[in-house]
Protein backbone atom coordinates (compact mmCIF):
# COMPACT_ATOMS: atom_id res chain seq x y z
CA UNK A 1 0.00 0.00 0.00
CA UNK A 2 1.42 3.56 -0.94
CA UNK A 3 1.66 6.76 0.77
CA UNK A 4 -1.02 7.87 -0.89
CA UNK A 5 -3.49 4.72 -0.39
CA UNK A 6 -2.99 4.85 3.42
CA UNK A 7 -3.80 8.73 3.38
CA UNK A 8 -6.85 8.11 1.35
CA UNK A 9 -8.10 5.53 3.39
CA UNK A 10 -7.18 7.80 6.71
CA UNK A 11 -9.20 10.28 4.74
CA UNK A 12 -12.31 8.02 4.47
CA UNK A 13 -12.33 7.00 7.49
CA UNK A 14 -12.61 10.54 8.87
CA UNK A 15 -15.24 11.35 6.28
CA UNK A 16 -17.12 8.80 7.59
CA UNK A 17 -16.97 10.12 11.20
CA UNK A 18 -17.80 13.31 10.04
CA UNK A 19 -20.85 11.78 8.96
CA UNK A 20 -21.77 10.24 11.70
CA UNK A 21 -21.39 13.37 13.74
CA UNK A 22 -23.62 15.53 12.25
CA UNK A 23 -26.05 13.04 11.70
CA UNK A 24 -26.48 12.37 15.50
CA UNK A 25 -26.55 16.69 15.91
CA UNK A 26 -30.16 16.50 13.67
CA UNK A 27 -31.11 13.72 14.91
CA UNK A 28 -30.53 15.33 18.78
CA UNK A 29 -32.02 18.54 17.37
CA UNK A 30 -34.99 16.34 16.45
CA UNK A 31 -35.67 14.87 19.89
CA UNK A 32 -34.96 18.35 21.30
CA UNK A 33 -37.89 19.94 19.85
CA UNK A 34 -40.29 16.96 20.10
CA UNK A 35 -39.79 16.24 23.74
CA UNK A 36 -39.02 20.00 24.54
CA UNK A 37 -35.61 19.16 25.50
CA UNK A 38 -33.38 22.01 26.66
CA UNK A 39 -30.37 19.61 27.64
CA UNK A 40 -30.14 17.78 24.69
CA UNK A 41 -30.80 21.76 22.72
CA UNK A 42 -27.38 22.73 24.50
CA UNK A 43 -25.42 19.54 24.11
CA UNK A 44 -26.41 20.18 20.45
CA UNK A 45 -24.75 23.54 20.56
CA UNK A 46 -22.33 22.20 22.38
CA UNK A 47 -21.16 20.04 19.84
CA UNK A 48 -21.11 22.61 17.12
CA UNK A 49 -17.63 23.42 17.92
CA UNK A 50 -16.41 19.88 17.18
CA UNK A 51 -18.36 19.83 14.14
CA UNK A 52 -16.55 23.39 13.20
CA UNK A 53 -12.93 21.77 14.40
CA UNK A 54 -12.98 18.81 12.11
CA UNK A 55 -14.53 20.70 9.30
CA UNK A 56 -10.93 22.80 8.93
CA UNK A 57 -9.12 19.16 10.08
CA UNK A 58 -10.16 17.89 7.10
CA UNK A 59 -10.21 20.96 4.83
CA UNK A 60 -6.38 20.54 5.89
CA UNK A 61 -6.49 16.53 5.34
CA UNK A 62 -7.34 17.27 1.54
CA UNK A 63 -5.29 19.79 0.81
CA UNK A 64 -1.97 18.44 2.06
CA UNK A 65 -3.19 15.02 -0.02
CA UNK A 66 -3.02 16.97 -3.18
CA UNK A 67 -0.38 19.24 -2.21
CA UNK A 68 1.98 16.08 -1.33
CA UNK A 69 1.35 13.24 -3.55
CA UNK A 70 -0.27 14.52 -6.21
CA UNK A 71 -3.61 12.21 -6.96
CA UNK A 72 -5.18 11.80 -10.59
CA UNK A 73 -8.17 10.43 -11.78
CA UNK A 74 -10.31 8.76 -9.45
CA UNK A 75 -8.00 10.07 -6.39
CA UNK A 76 -8.36 13.34 -7.37
CA UNK A 77 -12.04 13.04 -8.02
CA UNK A 78 -12.93 11.38 -4.33
CA UNK A 79 -10.33 13.95 -2.47
CA UNK A 80 -11.99 17.52 -4.58
CA UNK A 81 -15.33 15.29 -4.15
CA UNK A 82 -14.52 15.08 0.56
CA UNK A 83 -13.97 18.91 0.53
CA UNK A 84 -17.31 19.63 -1.23
CA UNK A 85 -19.13 17.36 0.88
CA UNK A 86 -17.21 18.29 4.27
CA UNK A 87 -18.30 22.22 3.49
CA UNK A 88 -21.93 20.72 2.88
CA UNK A 89 -21.94 18.73 6.14
CA UNK A 90 -20.82 21.43 8.05
CA UNK A 91 -23.74 23.66 6.76
CA UNK A 92 -26.03 20.82 7.71
CA UNK A 93 -24.49 20.77 11.45
CA UNK A 94 -25.18 24.44 11.84
CA UNK A 95 -28.50 24.19 10.70
CA UNK A 96 -28.79 21.61 13.60
CA UNK A 97 -27.75 24.49 15.93
CA UNK A 98 -29.70 26.26 14.81
CA UNK A 99 -32.71 24.46 15.77
CA UNK A 100 -31.50 24.01 19.00
CA UNK A 101 -31.57 27.40 19.42
CA UNK A 102 -34.86 27.77 18.70
CA UNK A 103 -35.25 25.30 21.17
CA UNK A 104 -33.44 26.78 23.73
CA UNK A 105 -35.27 30.50 22.76
CA UNK A 106 -38.91 29.04 23.61
CA UNK A 107 -40.23 28.74 27.16
CA UNK A 108 -42.86 26.54 26.60
CA UNK A 109 -43.32 22.81 24.89
CA UNK A 110 -44.24 23.48 21.21
CA UNK A 111 -47.59 23.11 20.29
CA UNK A 112 -48.40 19.61 19.54
CA UNK A 113 -51.21 20.74 17.23
CA UNK A 114 -48.46 23.13 15.11
CA UNK A 115 -46.43 20.41 14.95
CA UNK A 116 -48.87 18.25 13.48
CA UNK A 117 -50.45 21.23 10.98
CA UNK A 118 -46.57 21.83 9.54
CA UNK A 119 -45.77 18.25 9.34
CA UNK A 120 -42.26 19.01 10.64
CA UNK A 121 -42.07 15.68 12.57
CA UNK A 122 -42.33 14.08 9.07
CA UNK A 123 -39.77 16.56 7.74
CA UNK A 124 -37.38 16.14 10.35
CA UNK A 125 -37.82 12.20 10.05
CA UNK A 126 -37.35 12.70 5.95
CA UNK A 127 -34.45 15.04 6.57
CA UNK A 128 -32.58 12.67 8.82
CA UNK A 129 -33.27 9.63 6.46
CA UNK A 130 -31.86 11.87 3.27
CA UNK A 131 -28.57 12.53 5.52
CA UNK A 132 -28.49 8.47 6.60
CA UNK A 133 -29.08 7.68 2.76
CA UNK A 134 -26.04 9.94 1.88
CA UNK A 135 -23.90 8.77 4.38
CA UNK A 136 -24.18 4.89 3.75
CA UNK A 137 -23.77 6.06 -0.34
CA UNK A 138 -20.61 7.03 0.76
CA UNK A 139 -19.80 4.42 2.54
CA UNK A 140 -20.57 1.62 0.13
CA UNK A 141 -19.93 3.51 -2.88
CA UNK A 142 -23.90 3.28 -4.08
CA UNK A 143 -24.72 5.98 -6.57
CA UNK A 144 -28.01 4.30 -6.51
CA UNK A 145 -29.06 5.24 -3.16
CA UNK A 146 -27.53 8.49 -3.93
CA UNK A 147 -29.43 8.84 -6.35
CA UNK A 148 -32.34 8.30 -4.27
CA UNK A 149 -32.06 11.31 -2.51
CA UNK A 150 -33.33 13.61 -5.46
CA UNK A 151 -36.55 11.70 -5.08
CA UNK A 152 -37.05 12.30 -1.26
CA UNK A 153 -36.07 16.09 -1.30
CA UNK A 154 -39.48 16.37 -2.83
CA UNK A 155 -41.14 15.65 0.38
CA UNK A 156 -39.26 18.69 2.13
CA UNK A 157 -40.03 20.80 -1.30
CA UNK A 158 -43.70 19.64 -1.06
CA UNK A 159 -43.84 20.34 3.17
CA UNK A 160 -42.13 23.60 2.99
CA UNK A 161 -43.73 24.59 -0.02
CA UNK A 162 -47.15 24.44 2.46
CA UNK A 163 -45.98 25.66 5.33
CA UNK A 164 -46.54 29.70 4.71
CA UNK A 165 -50.94 28.68 4.36
CA UNK A 166 -50.19 25.98 7.54
CA UNK A 167 -48.54 28.65 10.31
CA UNK A 168 -50.57 31.73 9.16
CA UNK A 169 -53.75 29.63 9.59
CA UNK A 170 -52.34 28.40 13.03
CA UNK A 171 -51.47 32.26 13.78
CA UNK A 172 -54.90 33.05 13.32
CA UNK A 173 -56.56 30.83 15.76
CA UNK A 174 -53.35 31.51 18.40
CA UNK A 175 -52.58 34.58 18.68
CA UNK A 176 -51.03 34.53 21.72
CA UNK A 177 -48.39 31.74 19.89
CA UNK A 178 -47.18 34.05 17.14
CA UNK A 179 -43.36 33.57 18.29
CA UNK A 180 -43.09 29.83 18.16
CA UNK A 181 -44.86 29.70 15.11
CA UNK A 182 -42.31 31.96 13.32
CA UNK A 183 -39.67 29.84 15.10
CA UNK A 184 -41.44 26.80 13.63
CA UNK A 185 -41.94 28.26 9.90
CA UNK A 186 -37.96 29.36 10.53
CA UNK A 187 -37.30 25.53 11.42
CA UNK A 188 -39.04 24.37 8.26
CA UNK A 189 -36.90 26.07 6.04
CA UNK A 190 -33.85 25.19 8.21
CA UNK A 191 -34.97 21.82 7.01
CA UNK A 192 -35.55 22.45 3.23
CA UNK A 193 -31.64 22.93 3.43
CA UNK A 194 -30.83 19.83 4.76
CA UNK A 195 -31.68 18.30 1.56
CA UNK A 196 -30.33 20.92 -0.56
CA UNK A 197 -27.07 20.51 1.18
CA UNK A 198 -27.70 16.64 1.28
CA UNK A 199 -28.36 16.46 -3.03
CA UNK A 200 -24.94 18.38 -3.31
CA UNK A 201 -23.45 15.83 -1.40
CA UNK A 202 -25.02 12.91 -3.29
CA UNK A 203 -23.77 14.86 -6.51
CA UNK A 204 -20.34 14.46 -5.32
CA UNK A 205 -20.51 11.09 -4.76
CA UNK A 206 -21.80 10.29 -8.04
CA UNK A 207 -18.73 12.68 -9.02
CA UNK A 208 -16.13 10.53 -7.57
CA UNK A 209 -18.01 7.40 -8.56
CA UNK A 210 -18.86 7.50 -11.64
CA UNK A 211 -17.45 10.84 -13.15
CA UNK A 212 -20.77 12.31 -13.74
CA UNK A 213 -20.95 16.32 -13.18
CA UNK A 214 -24.74 16.74 -12.13
CA UNK A 215 -24.43 20.16 -11.54
CA UNK A 216 -27.18 22.21 -13.25
CA UNK A 217 -28.44 19.25 -14.70
CA UNK A 218 -32.30 18.67 -14.81
CA UNK A 219 -33.72 16.21 -12.47
CA UNK A 220 -34.46 13.15 -15.14
CA UNK A 221 -30.74 13.56 -16.10
CA UNK A 222 -29.95 13.22 -12.44
CA UNK A 223 -31.48 10.02 -12.23
CA UNK A 224 -30.06 8.78 -14.91
CA UNK A 225 -26.98 6.64 -14.33
CA UNK A 226 -24.15 7.69 -17.32
CA UNK A 227 -25.49 11.39 -17.63
CA UNK A 228 -23.15 14.09 -17.89
CA UNK A 229 -20.34 11.32 -17.45
CA UNK A 230 -16.19 11.93 -18.56
CA UNK A 231 -13.46 8.81 -19.25
CA UNK A 232 -13.83 7.66 -15.45
CA UNK A 233 -11.04 5.47 -14.72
Amino acid sequence: MTHLDIELKKLRLDMFEMFGLVYAQLEKARNSLVHFDKDLAREVRVNEKRVNSFELKLDRDCENIIALFNPVAVDLRFVLACLKINSNLERIGDIAEGIAQFVLSIKNAPDQDLLQRTRVIEMFDTANSIVADVMTSFEKENTSLARNVFMKDELLDEINANANVAVAEFIKEHTDKINQSLYMLSTIRKLERVGDQSKNIAEEIIFFIEAAVLKHKKKHEKLTPGAGSETAS
